[in-house]
């Protein structure tokens, strides 16, 4: 079968499925309607998916399903001849960049633990040298059961790595460990793995900070401003995609990219302390997150009253700047900083003036008056300015887009040795 070129391929620019070759087996439970969309969010990322059964899976999901949404032929009669070259089995392992079980039940655990090759998926598990993600489905005693729990265990020390189970209804009708990981956690988790095998920052930890800060008035009141966080969440996934170890200080509640840390902070002083302590160990920090430029002078410790207070004045100091407070340097070496302006009106002054103040190698210029970018939407326009002099305007694209944008000029700036290099 001849792979499409990369311009004809689904999927984002920069999404490590897009172009990646994703053997999917799926075993014979109740579950394997969820394969289905599985490879759907696959096939849509632009990965090339094959699929192989065990006969209890073709009860389930006919092959016919497979082959509508793969356009490929998929795996099911260890016996055929598929029109491949050599054993089907083994060139199908070859080919694979990854390889995902989903769902895996309790026999396939057994099988491929004890070496047992009596169905297609088993066969290439055993015949694959790709990374093997594990999604299992099963009744929660089965789940529970000791040697389910010792095959699990000896997979693991072989290098599997296991999505789920989660704990949920099950199709027996009670309620425990063994519902299979959402199809979207899944492809994603896929996503992720495939991002630390080949990306271009494995090995390198990037911070990211999201959202704005809450400067508490009373427990009840804040200030705060209208950054949604969805900019420093593409960044992150973006890093996450090329391989970095990645963490996220956020002030909001977002989907966390799979294999992302998250710190939820809330005010500035608490970004603040994550900001130094998550920096002393890493190789970057991009500043994302729409830091607070003032707090209250005191906050009450109860809520004010509107009968009691009347009009209220309330004094603010300012805060502290996280991204010039934040060394450069760190337990790796040089810590790269990368700030962000966010203004509405005499942008590239106000993000070259800030530039010289943050001690930043570059800042990322928004204007967030623009109604088709900035705050609360999918898509951004900016300017990269660096501390040479060099600018780029940008035109607009997604913001997970714009993250790896930032992330390509990032990469010249990391001189550190990988850790244990």
């Amino acid at each position: 079968m001849t792979a499409p070129s990369a311009s004809d391929l689904p999927g984002r620019p920069g999404d490590p499925l897009r172009g990646a070759h994703v053997v999917v087996g799926v075993s014979g439970s109740i579950s394997c309607y969820k394969a289905v969309e599985v490879v759907s969010r696959l096939v849509q990322a632009g990965a090339i998916v094959d699929v192989a059964l065990t006969g209890h899976a073709a009860e389930f999901v006919t092959p016919l399903t497979f082959r509508s949404i793969t356009a490929r032929q998929p795996y099911l009669d260890m016996w055929s001849a598929h029109g491949d070259a050599g054993e089907p089995h083994v060139e199908l392992a070859r080919r694979a960049d990854l390889m995902l079980i989903a769902p895996a039940t309790a026999s396939t655990l057994g099988r491929i633990t004890h070496g047992l090759a009596d169905d297609f998926v088993s066969l290439t598990a055993l015949a694959t040298t790709a990374p093997l993600l594990i999604a299992p489905a099963m009744d929660a005693q089965m789940w529970e059961h000791a040697a389910t729990q010792a095959n699990v265990a000896t997979l693991r020390e072989r290098g599997a790595q296991f999505l789920g189970p989660l704990a949920g209804r099950l199709a027996s009708g009670r309620v425990g460990m063994g519902r299979l990981m959402e199809p979207e956690q899944i492809v994603d988790a896929a996503r992720a793995r495939l991002g630390r095998e080949r990306g271009d920052l494995v090995g390198r930890r990037v911070v990211v900070t999201a959202g704005g800060n809450r400067e508490a008035i009373d427990p009840v009141r804040y200030i705060g401003n209208r950054s949604s966080g969805k900019m420093g969440y593409a960044i992150a996934e973006a890093a996450r995609d090329r391989g970095a170890d990645t963490v996220v200080i956020s002030t909001v509640s977002l989907p966390v990219p799979s294999g992302v840390r998250v710190v939820a902070v809330e005010s500035h002083a608490q970004m603040m302390d994550a900001v130094m302590r998550e920096c002393a160990e890493a190789d970057a920090l991009v500043m994302a997150g729409a830091v607070a430029d003032y707090r209250p002078a005191t906050a009450a410790d109860h809520k004010i009253k509107r009968e009691a207070a009347g009009d209220i004045v309330i004094p603010l100091v300012e805060n502290a700047d996280i991204i010039a407070s934040t060394p450069t340097t760190s337990s790796r070496g040089t810590l790269v900083k990368i700030a962000f302006a966010a203004e509405t009106d005499d942008l590239i002054s106000n993000a070259v003036s800030k530039l010289k103040k943050k001690g930043a190698r570059m800042i990322v210029a928004n204007d967030v008056s623009a109604t088709d970018a900035g705050f609360g939407v999918d898509d951004n326009r900016v300017t990269i300015l660096n501390d040479e002099g060099a600018r780029e305007d940008l035109p607009l694209m997604t913001k997970y887009a714009v993250g790896h944008a930032i992330l390509d000029r990032l990469r010249p700036y990391l001189q550190n040795p990988l850790p244990g290099a």
